[in-house]
């Protein structure tokens, strides 16, 4: 079944296209007020976080991702209090192997996988900006990476019991692990940190050494939307799996402007796009003919390829990927509360009805059922 998450915001709702204008629940520019007031017992960024996840699980999506971004808020916070506040939703984190140890990513996972009952997931953010990395005091670069998230992996899994282990006689019956960028002696979890289910493990990229690494460590692997689609690159990453003995799940991440009628989704396109280049072409000159848009990443995006029309319309292209063989779905919108509930109202039951819309004693959707 075809899994839909949301991505979450880290730095700002995104109401407006202009981050100086971002008033609301996360601060910036705009003086302290009744949606921004951190004092005890006033609304603030994290309650705005906490509806965003309320509405992603009310309005039916599967998950959400926790987005590692170096000015924003920290995910793995952000992923512990979704874990907290939900009681079905999956949460992915998304973090870079430069955050710790794989030791203690893992145990750090294990503790949230008890407080979840297994519902965590990992994203690695291998391949990151070099400046990012240069603050965060990481030298190691190039396809190097690749090479440090596999030792990252490998020990993650080596050292995580999934059936329960007693704590006695720990010596002398660990893991042990010697490579380039990790060692490990006589590592392992025990007690209470064992007997739980590892993370699902996302990864990303298009180049050879990403898809290598995901062939050969990831769960699902998130492509990334082109102009020409995502067809070329999953199956490369299916060959690729496929001689390594596994099967990789493949996902997608697009962000999505939906609206009753197809004018009036691109009538907020354009409203966007005036505040930041008030002259000048139409939003249109990102258009690629087939619902898709180029430039929502001049929008405050992390992907510059996403979906714009009317709900039927929306939902038609991603039923395009279900039918390409993508098993995972991240979407997006801002502002985020509001873009939930009409992906999961209008949206998600046009786009995938198995499992989300009740049928009637013939097996005709509800939709079928009325026309």
């Amino acid at each position: 079944m075809t899994e839909f998450l949301w991505r979450m915001p880290t730095r700002g709702d995104g109401r407006r296209a202009n981050p100086a204008l971002r008033h609301r629940a996360f601060g910036g520019p705009a003086p302290i007020g009744p949606a921004t007031d951190v004092r005890p017992g006033r609304f603030g960024p994290f309650d705005e976080l906490h509806q965003i996840v309320h509405a992603a699980e009310l309005s039916g999506l599967d998950g959400i991702l926790a987005p590692y971004d170096p000015l924003g808020e920290e995910s793995w916070i952000v992923a512990g209090a979704a874990l907290r506040a939900t009681r079905h939703a999956r949460v992915v984190v998304e973090f870079q192997p430069a955050f710790g140890t794989p030791v203690y990513a893992a145990k750090i996972s294990a503790t949230l996988q008890r407080l979840s009952a297994g519902r965590l997931a990992w994203r690695l953010a291998v391949d990151t900006d070099a400046a990012d990395a240069r603050a965060r005091g990481d030298r190691v670069t190039g396809e190097d990476r690749y090479a440090r998230a596999a030792e990252f992996l490998t020990i993650a899994r080596g050292v995580w019991n999934e059936e329960p282990v007693a704590s006695a006689g720990f010596r002398g019956t660990g893991f042990d692990f010697a490579g380039e960028y990790f060692d490990v002696i006589d590592g392992g979890f025990r007690g209470i940190l064992s007997g739980l289910p590892f993370p699902e493990v996302h990864l990303t990229g298009d180049s050879p050494a990403a898809l290598r690494l995901s062939a050969a460590h990831a769960d699902v692997h998130i492509l990334t939307e082109t102009p020409d689609g995502v067809t070329s690159t999953l199956g490369e990453l299916r060959r690729l799996a496929t001689a390594a003995g596994r099967t990789v799940r493949a996902g997608v991440e697009v962000p999505i402007i939906a609206r009753e009628t197809e004018d009036e989704a691109w009538a907020r396109v354009e409203r966007q796009w005036r505040e930041l280049h008030p002259g000048g072409p139409d939003a249109a000159i990102h258009a690629l003919g087939d619902g898709r848009w180029a430039g929502f990443t001049h929008l405050g995006y992390d992907r510059p390829i996403g979906l714009v029309g009317s709900y039927d319309q929306v939902a038609a292209q991603l039923r395009a990927y279900v039918a390409a063989g993508v098993d995972i779905i991240v979407l997006s919108g801002h502002p985020h509360i509001e873009e939930v509930h009409r992906a999961g109202e209008h949206v998600l039951f046009r786009a995938y009805p198995a499992g989300r819309t009740l049928a009637d004693p013939a097996g005709r959707t509800p939709q079928e059922a009325t026309a």
